[in-house]
């Protein structure tokens, strides 16, 4: 039996999302829905087995959340993420109280995405 959890995101406006996620953080958007034109939209993005639901939709979850994301190799990721231009957000690698390396990103809806590499890998 396999499991996958994917968060979803509350976000307010679907350009500064795509901005954040697919040009930021360079994942891809898989596909995206309305219900009717005008409507709130619901979105996923990825990148490898990095799945996220960003939604319009006010019920489907709480602005200012937090994803906890382990990753095997945070060094790369970073150099990647913070090579493309983005001025909303300049994140530094810090070592975590619980003795891993992380560092973390917040999208332009309070949302934060820690990328974590456990020590003992």
């Amino acid at each position: 039996m396999e499991f996958q959890t994917i968060p979803i995101l509350r976000i307010f406006d679907e350009d500064k999302a795509k901005e954040f996620y697919l040009e930021f953080l360079g994942m891809n958007l898989d596909w995206e829905h309305r219900f009717e034109p005008g409507f709130p939209i619901y979105m996923q993005v990825s990148k490898g087995n990095l799945v996220f639901h960003l939604s319009e939709h006010s019920g489907d979850c709480t602005p200012g959340s937090k994803v906890f994301v382990n990753v095997s190799d945070l060094e790369a990721l970073y150099h990647e993420v913070t090579s493309r231009p983005y001025k909303y957000s300049k994140p530094a690698i810090e070592q975590a109280p619980w003795g891993d390396r992380c560092f973390t990103v917040t999208d332009p809806f309070s949302n934060r995405v820690l990328f974590n590499e456990p020590a003992n890998t």
